[in-house]
């Protein structure tokens, strides 16, 4: 998603590069995720999280709303902003702003402490508003907010940096691309679902819950998101440790379907960060093993009776 510059493009340079792929920007996610969908693109890399303002909705939504696209990977930003304008601009002369949406909301106290009454510019990303400014002889704006490298590649003098609110910001974006192709497990891996409860049902929630506790399964990040068709009605976006190859993740997948009208899988891939899955005692696929083992020797003894 993106022109070149955006912190997107350094999540996709994490994984490929233009010497091992045919990289084609597009203007927004939805426009990124047709593409996979549509087999005109293998892979798309969209962002899904932040640390600061959480899930991305349209990304959630789109993965969520059918079975055509699968994660197969993840790979976390650090993100960290620039105010930039055309060369021999000054801060006195910034009233108008464009940058992203999620930029703007991670840099909004240090634009209020900084400039007074000063209006924001949506844009479909950081580096497309700073494409705009250094192309447009007027392009509504006098300045954006971008990354260092938007800055560069543009052209574009910088008046201030590090002016987000949190210097610990971290986008999370993944990897997207047709179902088939789940990785193989490396004991530090995520699966991610989508989870519809029923209706009305008192304890709904907790049900759904203890189908991950009872198997010992953590949950890394769990929203709520409307399912659209009524109001009231809301789905379930999940992060879960581990992988669908596991004993645990599949008897707690076996036990959703049980209790949940719809579980959608969205994939199981490495973990960003590669820290290991800690098992709690009990819930390894060798425990599962002896306890299927165990079991069949009990029926095999009561056949014999």
């Amino acid at each position: 998603m993106g022109p070149e510059g955006t912190f997107t493009e350094s999540a996709l340079l994490q994984v490929t590069g233009p010497e091992e792929s045919d990289l084609v920007p597009c203007t927004d996610v939805v426009t990124a995720l047709e593409l996979v969908r549509g087999h005109e693109a293998d892979y798309a890399v969209v962002p899904i999280e932040n640390s600061v303002e959480g899930g991305v909705n349209v990304t959630l939504d789109e993965l969520s709303s059918d079975d055509s696209l699968s994660i197969v990977g993840e790979m976390l930003v650090a993100v960290t902003f620039v105010l930039c304008a055309r060369p021999g601009a000054r801060l006195a002369d910034v009233g108008r702003i464009s940058t992203h949406p999620h930029a703007w909301a991670q840099c909004r106290i240090w634009i209020t402490s900084h400039f007074d009454g000063v209006v924001h510019v949506p844009a479909t990303s950081t580096a497309a508003a700073a494409a705009l400014l250094a192309s447009d002889e007027d392009p509504g704006f006098d300045a954006v907010l971008c990354s260092e490298l938007s800055a560069r590649e543009y052209g574009l003098e910088v008046l201030a940096r590090d002016v987000a609110d949190n210097p610990n910001a971290v986008t999370r974006f993944v990897l997207v691309s047709r179902p088939g192709n789940t990785p193989e497990p490396t004991g530090a891996d995520k699966t991610s679902l989508m989870v519809h409860l029923p209706d009305n049902e008192a304890g709904a929630l907790l049900r759904m819950l203890e189908q991950f506790a009872t198997r010992g399964v953590n949950l890394s990040r769990i929203e709520s998101r409307p399912i659209g068709d009524s109001l009231g009605r809301y789905s379930f976006s999940i992060d879960a440790e581990g992988h669908v190859a596991e004993e645990r993740l599949q008897a707690a997948l076996v036990g959703l379907h049980r209790v949940c009208p719809t579980v959608r899988f969205l994939g199981s891939y490495p973990r960003a960060d590669g820290v290991p899955t800690q098992l709690r005692p009990g819930t390894s696929d060798a425990d599962f093993r002896a306890a299927r083992q165990w079991l069949a020797r009990l029926l095999g003894r009561d056949d014999e009776s």
